[in-house]
């Protein structure tokens, strides 16, 4: 029989009432064994419409010989039983059941995503799961659920904003800076710049060189460096991930080089603090190609809005803008970094110096930047 956590919360009515009569539903249901409830507890709501009443919330341990879709449908019914609505997306419920984990299964299609996709950082998810299974694996961050909360319960914690440029990485990373009073750290360099007019990506105004990218890898170290950490409670906001540097790195320099350079940033990434929190930006195509092109109009603007974009844009002096080919050449290589960021985002076991995190990752469509940065917002205040 599978393993699966629950999550269960209310803020409508008689809550405590709510939640129990759905924990009696669940025990009565077929193929369902209800093994362990925790405790509730009272919670803020997160994100959704102001003026929300206090959720409570709590999980269960159930086991069951369900498939995962049919496991799925009859928590769906048990809601339907009792009168949940579903009008406003993170609003006002008589009861919420949350599939959170299914055994070690990593399911995403169009009905299902197990493990749940926000769970990493929700505190009122977390804390009730370890209390009745401390030691249940999350599958995609390789650790237990106990480690997962140590990760985000950090006096001071560090949350990566992670995409290629044109995600919104840096403007998503001021909202969540602005929103919890955060220290904000900017990408010193661009670590990823588009290849334009024949240029190769690289890190400043000349041609990439070894030299450059451990500059870069310098650079953008010391705003982390371990030795002069914070200890106040609000965290540090980084635009960016500096293993995406090493990322970079491997397409960029050579062999030989690479060879070089790859000690020097174990050695540099070894002195700072890894994120132990990521949200990771995730562009379509067309989502940075049509970035591309609003930057390409107004290269020259004041507007700083995916100004990360503007080396790729702005034409150097004498030479013309990128034409639509150029445009679609850089925005092929944003996508070839942006696949390998996801890539070593989902293979957090065994990574060299960037081992110890970031543990809990919450992936955002970047197509919607408000949206984005709603749903930034939520998932790094639901930490507290």
């Amino acid at each position: 029989m599978a393993r699966c956590l629950v999550g269960c919360g209310s803020n409508v009515g008689n809550r405590r009432d709510l939640l129990d009569r759905a924990l009696e539903l669940l025990r009565f249901m077929p193929g369902v064994t209800l093994v362990e409830v925790s405790r509730f507890r009272d919670t803020k709501p997160i994100g959704g419409p102001p003026g929300q009443g206090l959720f409570l919330n709590g999980a269960c341990l159930i086991e069951t010989d369900l498939a995962p879709h049919d496991f799925m449908g009859m928590l769906t019914a048990v809601e339907n039983t009792l009168d949940r609505e579903r009008d406003e997306r993170w609003g006002p419920r008589t009861v919420d059941l949350d599939l959170l984990l299914y055994d070690d299964l990593v399911l995403n299609n169009a009905t299902l995503t197990v493990p749940h996709p926000r769970m990493a950082t929700r505190r009122f998810v977390l804390e009730p799961c370890v209390e009745i299974a401390p030691d249940l694996m999350h599958p995609l961050a390789a650790c237990s659920l106990s480690d997962l909360l140590q990760s985000i319960s950090i006096t001071h914690p560090h949350v990566a904003v992670i995409g290629v440029p044109g995600s919104g990485a840096p403007e998503v990373a001021s909202a969540i800076a602005d929103a919890t009073l955060a220290r904000l750290v900017h990408s010193p360099v661009e670590y990823a710049r588009a290849a334009v007019h024949g240029q190769t990506l690289a890190v400043s105004e000349a041609t990439a060189s070894e030299h450059e990218w451990q500059q870069a890898v310098e650079a953008c170290s010391r705003p982390l460096l371990a030795s002069g950490w914070p200890n106040d409670p609000h965290g540090t906001v980084a635009d960016y991930w500096l293993h995406t540097l090493r990322l970079a790195a491997a397409d960029e320099l050579s062999p030989e080089s690479y060879a070089r350079f790859e000690p020097v940033f174990d050695r540099v990434a070894g002195q700072t603090v890894p994120p132990h929190v990521a949200i990771l930006l995730v562009a379509a195509p067309e989502v940075l190609e049509e970035r591309m092109a609003f930057r390409v109009g107004r290269a020259m603007d004041s507007t700083d809005v995916f100004a990360d974009l503007l080396p790729a844009a702005a034409a150097a002096p004498g030479q013309r803008p990128p034409d639509r080919a150029e445009m679609a050449c850089s925005v092929e290589r944003f996508l070839k970094l942006q696949d390998r960021i996801v890539a070593a985002l989902s293979q957090r076991s065994g990574r060299g110096s960037d081992a110890a995190g970031p543990r809990a990752v919450v992936t955002i469509a970047a197509g919607d930047l408000g949206q984005a940065v709603q749903e930034a917002v939520a998932a790094v205040e639901a930490m507290a």
